[in-house]
């Protein structure tokens, strides 16, 4: 696994040894604290890392096999989306990676009501954000593990997700890498059935030409008028000394 960056501006960076025929991009979103970076690490190494510094918005990318077709996934993490006077935080970043995304995870945990809460509002946003009505969304309730904190009945996730027309999963990213795997491998296989065969590298391409104008690449020196420009410098030199 390849972490890619830690900004909020969405770009594609395959590696140059990749010879995927698909990308797919996910986008996973949810209340801070759920365990998103949790649950992406989990999928793309099988290691669960129990503590994080807060999460700004990372890129995630690695190839993995589905279906025996090698494929190339970008899961992009985002910061934890909150409930503040004047609505939901962050909602220009997360908006900008729903845009990016062929997919959204949603995620909230199972020891905290707010996150629970939170997951109507992140459907309005993914809706209302992209373009795609047939964006494949599912919801992930983690945390499955801690039973003696648990605050979300195990009946509330599957009604809500129903309610939402999502999939649904609870899932452990500590306890569990088959649930966690199993969640997301679904989704990624529902995605490559979508896609259309393109390499990854002619798919990206135009990526980097929108970029460029955003970082011009800098000219090459010209010999002949560096030259120029020292002779005609030696010269006004040698006159000054003359004269003198």
């Amino acid at each position: 696994m390849r972490l890619i960056q830690n900004m909020s501006t969405i770009a594609e960076y395959p590696s140059a040894e990749c010879h995927s025929n698909r990308l797919i991009k996910i986008a996973v979103i949810g209340g801070s604290g759920v365990g998103k970076t949790a649950l992406v690490v989990r999928f793309l190494t099988k290691r669960f890392i129990g503590d994080y510094e807060r999460n700004v918005g990372n890129l995630y990318n690695r190839e993995v096999q589905i279906d025996g077709e090698q494929v190339a996934i970008q899961v992009q993490d985002t910061p934890g989306v909150e409930v503040n006077t004047n609505g939901l935080s962050c909602t220009d970043q997360v908006s900008r990676f729903i845009q990016w995304a062929d997919a959204v995870v949603m995620v909230y945990s199972v020891t905290d009501c707010r996150s629970f809460d939170l997951i109507g509002q992140l459907h309005q946003l993914v809706t209302r954000t992209h373009t795609d009505r047939s964006l494949p969304i599912i919801l992930v309730a983690n945390k499955a593990d801690l039973l003696h904190i648990r605050h979300v009945d195990a009946q509330e996730g599957p009604l809500l997700a129903s309610a939402l027309g999502c999939s649904f999963y609870e899932v452990s990213a500590s306890e569990d890498y088959s649930q966690v795997h199993g969640a997301f491998h679904r989704l990624c296989v529902d995605l490559a059935k979508q896609q259309p065969q393109t390499p990854v590298n002619a798919a990206t391409s135009g990526t980097e030409k929108k970029r460029s104008p955003l970082i011009p690449r800098p000219k090459s020196p010209n010999m002949q008028d560096l030259k120029r420009r020292l002779k005609q410098a030696l010269s006004a030199k040698v006159r000054t000394v003359t004269s003198v």
